[in-house]
């Protein structure tokens, strides 16, 4: 998440999942809308097969080419409908029928054989056809499920929160993947724009879970939490609630989180850091890692490393920025296993808009590791 002063004080930010986050001028994050499918050449494999298998067998009969026709009706069940299938299935037949008559083994074994065997293949090809349709229905479905739980968890940021302008950028590592253990908000409150980003350990349902209690903790406290300590703590006390109801190790349920307060009337940042990675603060000119002058555990980890919260001051004025990002970022590895050196990378944009900055990072990153 990236922060950029205007005016007086603007933040400008991104967030990105598995790609990190900054607070930028423009919306948190955008919807992606599915468009027609273009046509795939691959639905013409089916059909290619019959009539290379037709050409093939008309002009060495010897060979017995007509054995392969049975793969066009096999192939269709991986792509058409059931519909679809039984008719490639029956365009094969018939391109057997023509194969046997022309070979005259109509009234023989193995050109009997072949046309029952066809018969028999598409008939199994169109069970497995209904099968994958009703796959894909469920995967569709579930999917969607999985889409409207993300929004609900992490709702649009406005553009604009007070004087603070932001950007997010959320992308799962998987393409097809809806929903994780990372999240971020940004609120307008009396203190000021109060915006977090942070990361649950481990992954599906379970994180998710422990991402919702956190951001509800600070959707409900982010305005009568006086300070950003005590917001933390009040996280650390519901988590640990939260954890103990359920099985399992209470201390394996924890999430890294980094607070951030900008106040309307100052050219300053609060920053609260709980095992998280660094921000990185671009001023003036420069970029440099915001690290935390003394440790604060992550949520629900202060019973074993104390409830010691501290807050770090840094200058934010007029055109400064503030990226905030997940490991998903800083951790991803180019084919050698070298980390991301996300701090020197940004160096380059350093002076480029909040929504530019964001797209340059996503590009870069999918470079880094060739597209994967």
């Amino acid at each position: 998440m990236g922060v950029q002063v205007r005016g007086v004080i603007a933040a400008r930010g991104t967030a990105v999942r598995s790609l990190g986050q900054v607070i930028a001028p423009k919306r948190l994050s955008r919807r992606m809308r599915e468009e027609g499918r273009p046509f795939e050449p691959a639905l013409l494999i089916p059909l290619l097969v019959i009539v290379l298998a037709s050409v093939a067998a008309f002009f060495t009969p010897h060979l017995q080419f007509y054995r392969l026709l049975g793969a066009a009706p096999a192939l269709a069940a991986a792509m058409f409908s059931v519909a679809g299938t039984l008719g490639i299935g029956l365009l094969t037949l018939i391109a057997g029928f023509a194969i046997s008559a022309a070979d005259h083994t109509l009234d023989r074994t193995p050109g009997i054989f072949t046309l029952i065997a066809i018969v028999a293949v598409t008939l199994a090809a169109a069970y497995a056809s209904r099968v994958r349709q009703n796959r894909e229905r469920t995967l569709a479905q579930v999917r969607a499920v999985a889409e409207t739980a993300q929004h609900v968890l992490m709702r649009p940021v406005p553009h604009h929160l007070g004087h603070i302008d932001v950007e997010v950028l959320y992308q799962a590592a998987a393409a097809q993947a809806r929903i994780g253990g990372d999240f971020y908000e940004a609120m307008q409150t009396p203190y000021g724009v109060r915006l977090i980003i942070g990361d649950v350990r481990g992954k599906g349902l379970p994180a998710v879970e422990v991402a919702s209690v956190i951001l509800s903790t600070f959707r409900v406290l982010r305005m009568s939490a006086p300070d950003l300590p005590s917001l933390a703590g009040h996280m650390e006390t519901v988590m640990s609630h939260y954890s103990r109801n359920l099985p399992g190790d209470a201390l394996e349920r924890f999430a890294t989180i980094v607070l951030v307060e900008i106040p309307a009337g100052e050219p300053i940042a609060r920053v609260l850091n709980c095992g998280h990675p660094p921000p990185l603060l671009l001023h003036g000119g420069e970029v440099r890692e915001v690290e935390p002058s003394a440790p604060s555990p992550p949520i629900n980890m202060a019973a074993l490393l104390g409830d010691h919260y501290q807050v770090d001051t840094i200058p934010f004025g007029t055109g400064d920025r503030l990226l905030l990002y997940t490991d998903g970022v800083s951790e991803t590895r180019d084919g050698t296993g070298t980390f991301y050196p996300l701090a020197q990378r940004v160096r380059r944009w350093v002076l480029a808009p909040p929504r530019q900055l964001l797209d340059h990072l996503r590009q870069d990153l999918r470079a880094y590791v060739h597209g994967t």
